[in-house]
């Protein structure tokens, strides 16, 4: 049966309501704006929220809305499985910050969207108008009569008086002028009293602010962490961290086959029933698990620890591989959590690596880390097993050249986890650090050796480590 359409006098009076509104117009004109009109899905974004809100004032806007009927997703679509709308609100929220700032500088009506809702706020700008001043009215020139002249004030009879003698009258100067002395002195001794108290109040803000500083950004306060971490979260761009895809790694899995990273970007790995041995019942699981986006706790916890880096959520934005972008590999910071085996991003920054993580699919699967180069004492190969992992950490330039990369791959979870630890902990970073006897953190790799029991890391030491000063 075909779908019924809305009936064309209710669209009409609709289009009469937005066009005599001028939020609406607004909207409009922000959607033309070289911010905006380029990004499809955002200029949609705004004007349906937009309409929404003139149209039906009082109704919510839910997010499942916005994925069905702007950015066309299925009607089983579940935010809990995909983020995409809380990604692009994201990415509309800073747009019209810089359409506002920049090209609609001047316009009166404002377009916001609060954090944590999908409705939009419009503001007028405020104006300031322009009063006459006490000061002026007080200093202004008499008015004149109608005359044009002053009258001289008439002459009231009254007793003779007498001319006042030149001692009476230098005390009595002497006397206005010590008053007002006093008056000026307590004047300023009340101006310095205020200033006094003022200083102290702007000292004790000063010490709440920083006190609040370094409850949300502790790491801003630790010079060797904010030497990593300054390049990621005050840089001019975006800084995004990608989890890896969990049901990529148990297809592999099933399959015994690894895939390449753009045999992921072309789903390969879901090949027809015909050309793998597999029976009808594992290629069933196998299309099952791809239509999943599975994850592990442990880089969910160190993506909260990362993200919570980030306590205004400006700067740090959170997608699975399966989410994310060539585009955005490209032209963002880049936080690659998972090795090349579930992650595949990896793979594109293997030829800056010397430590090359391999898993071998037999029986429970083995991952491995190659030494492509051993320095002095060094092994080729380093095997995990279930008490002890390995995870190498590596800090690059990304594709462009103008961003940074951290790629962190554990051999298991809790050896990605302990990486993290490494890396958001003073303490661990700054012996680190004091190896490379460099004043300017470089470009680095270094491969940790970590204990663990099921689910918990325990210990983490640096088993070898390579830096790139010239990637500079």
């Amino acid at each position: 049966m075909a779908a019924k359409g809305r009936n064309p006098e209710v669209v009409g009076i609709d289009e009469s309501i937005l066009d005599a509104d001028w939020r609406w117009n607004a909207a409009k004109k922000a959607a033309r704006s070289s911010a905006l009109s380029r990004a499809t899905q955002l200029r949609d974004i705004l004007l349906f929220i937009v309409r929404q809100t003139i149209l039906q004032p009082e109704e919510p806007i839910h997010e499942f809305e916005i994925a069905h009927r702007v950015l066309g997703r299925r009607s089983d679509f579940n935010p809990l499985d995909d983020n995409i709308v809380r990604v692009q609100m994201a990415h509309l929220r800073k747009k019209l910050d810089l359409y506002f700032s920049t090209e609609g500088k001047d316009e009166e009506a404002v377009i916001t969207i609060a954090l944590g809702t999908y409705k939009p706020v419009f503001n007028n700008r405020s104006k300031v108008s322009s009063t006459p001043s006490a000061a002026s009215e007080l200093h202004a020139e008499p008015k004149l009569p109608k005359g044009g002249l002053y009258e001289e004030p008439a002459q009231v009879p009254g007793p003779e008086r007498h001319e006042a003698r030149p001692e009476s009258i230098a005390l009595h100067a002497g006397g206005r002028l010590q008053a007002q002395v006093l008056v000026a002195a307590a004047i300023i001794l009340a101006l310095a009293a205020g200033c006094a108290v003022l200083w102290v109040r702007n000292k004790e803000l000063r010490q709440s602010l920083d006190t609040m500083h370094q409850t949300l950004s502790p790491w801003r306060y630790q010079p060797d962490l904010a030497s990593l971490w300054s390049t990621f979260l005050d840089s001019n761009r975006d800084t995004d961290v990608v989890l890896s895809d969990d049901s990529f790694l148990v297809i592999e899995e099933i399959s015994k086959q690894p895939t390449t990273f753009y045999g992921y970007l072309g789903r390969s790995y879901v090949a027809p029933q015909q050309t793998k041995a597999l029976s009808p019942e594992m290629h069933y699981v196998e299309e099952l698990l791809a239509s999943k986006s599975l994850g592990n706790t442990g880089e969910f916890k160190l993506a909260q620890r990362i993200l919570a880096m980030d306590p205004l959520d400006k700067k740090i934005h959170l997608y699975s591989a399966r989410q994310y972008m060539p585009a955005l590999v490209k032209q963002d910071n880049v936080i690659l959590i998972g090795g090349r085996v579930s992650n595949p991003w990896s793979e594109l920054f293997e030829n800056h690596l010397n430590f090359i993580e391999n898993t071998i699919f037999e029986g429970f699967g083995t991952t491995t880390v190659t030494n492509r180069a051993p320095a002095a004492g060094e092994p080729q190969l380093y095997t995990s097993t279930d008490s002890v992992g390995y995870c190498v950490v590596a800090y690059l330039p990304n594709t462009g050249h103008d961003g940074k990369v951290l790629l962190l791959e554990g051999t298991s979870s809790e050896a990605t986890e302990a990486a993290g630890d490494f890396l958001l902990s003073a303490d661990q970073f700054a012996a680190f650090k004091n190896m490379l006897h460099t004043t300017q953190l470089p470009y680095f790799e270094v491969l940790l050796k970590t204990s663990q029991v099921r689910g918990t890391p325990l210990t983490a030491t640096v088993e070898a480590y390579r830096i790139y000063p010239d990637l500079h």
